[in-house]
C-alpha cells in the first residue's frame, strides 16, 4: 500500500474529484479526514469509504474559516496522532466575461480558491512540522497556466494564484522536508463542468478527463514516491495546455 501509515487530510472531499481521492487513498492505507461544508454528501463519503474497508472521518469545514481549519487539523491529530498530507482540493468555478463580473463574485472566487488555500496550508504546517516532514498537494487547474477565452478572469487569476502560493510554501519549507506541489486538471467530469461539448472541443485527447485520472496524480505527490518533487506542477488536462 503506497499510504501506508500516513494521515491525509483533503478540503472538498464530499464529492467529486475530493471523494474519489478520498476512497483511493483509504484503499491505499491511509488514514483519511475529508472536509467540506457539504455535510449531507460528505457523511455519505465517510460512510461509503469506511464501508468499504477504509478509515475515514467527515469534518465540516469552510476553507474560508481560519478557526474551522485549526479546528479540522486538530480533529484529524486528535483521532489520528498526526498530518502527514494534506490535499486543497475545495473550489468553485464561476462564467462571465470580465464586465459581467461583480466585485462579489470576484472576492468570493478568490476566498474559496485562493485564501482556502493559504489557510490550509497555514493550518497544516506547524503539524507536519511536528510530524518531521509533509506532502501539501493544492489543486490549480489548467487555466492556472493558460486559461482558454471563455474563461472567467477571476476563476483564471485565483487559480494562477494558487500556483504560485504553491511555489512560495515549497521553496520556504524544502529544508523541513515539507513539500507542496500543485496539480492542474483539464476538464474534468465533476459537477464543475459546465458545457461538456465546449470542454471536449479544447482537449487534443478528444475527451474530457475522468475523476480517477486526477486523483491518481494527487496520490503520487502524496507517496514518498515523489520525495524529491517540490515546487513542481502537475498537468492532468489531456494536453489543452500544451496548444
Amino acid at each position: 500500500m503506497r499510504l501506508q501509515g500516513k494521515v491525509a487530510l483533503i478540503s472538498g472531499g464530499a464529492r467529486g474529484i475530493g471523494a474519489v481521492e478520498a476512497h483511493l487513498f483509504a484503499r491505499e492505507g491511509a488514514k483519511v479526514v475529508i472536509g467540506d461544508v457539504l455535510e449531507e454528501e460528505g457523511r455519505k463519503t465517510e460512510a461509503a469509504v469506511n464501508e468499504a474497508g477504509g478509515e475515514c472521518i467527515f469534518v465540516r469545514l469552510d476553507v474560508t474559516s481560519e478557526d474551522d481549519w485549526a479546528a479540522a487539523v486538530a480533529t484529524t491529530v486528535s483521532r489520528f496522532g498526526k498530518l502527514d498530507v494534506l490535499v486543497n482540493n475545495a473550489g468553485i468555478s464561476i462564467t462571465g466575461g470580465i464586465e459581467d463580473l461583480t466585485v462579489e463574485d470576484w472576492e468570493r472566487t478568490f476566498d474559496i480558491n485562493a485564501k482556502g488555500v493559504f489557510l490550509g496550508t497555514k493550518a497544516a504546517i506547524p503539524e507536519m512540522r511536528n510530524a518531521g516532514s509533509g506532502s501539501i498537494i493544492n489543486i490549480s487547474s489548467g487555466a492556472g497556466i493558460a486559461p482558454a477565452p471563455g474563461t472567467s478572469g477571476a476563476y483564471a487569476a485565483s487559480k494562477g494564484a494558487v500556483r504560485i502560493f504553491t511555489k512560495s510554501t515549497a521553496i520556504q519549507y524544502a529544508r523541513e522536508n515539507i513539500r507542496c506541489n500543485s496539480v492542474h486538471p483539464g476538464p474534468v467530469e465533476t459537477p464543475m463542468l459546465r458545457s461538456l461539448d465546449e470542454a471536449v472541443d479544447r482537449v487534443p485527447l478528444g475527451r474530457i478527463g475522468r475523476p480517477e485520472e486526477i486523483a491518481y496524480g494527487v496520490l503520487y505527490l502524496a507517496t514518498d514516491e515523489s520525495s524529491f518533487v517540490t515546487g513542481s506542477e502537475l498537468v492532468i488536462d489531456g494536453g489543452r495546455t500544451a496548444q
